[in-house]
């Protein structure tokens, strides 16, 4: 429970830098999947 205690400060980095992956995974995700129905309508 020390380590609880502890993450207020180090929380707001990590949600950041996990809301910014996330994100970039996300519109990486979407844009390929817009790449393949493209091409497949080709």
């Amino acid at each position: 429970m020390k380590t609880f205690l502890s993450i207020p400060l180090v929380s707001w980095e990590n949600g950041i830098w996990m809301i910014g992956v996330f994100a970039l995974v996300v519109v990486v995700l979407v844009v390929a999947v817009l790449a393949m129905m493209n091409g497949g309508k080709k």
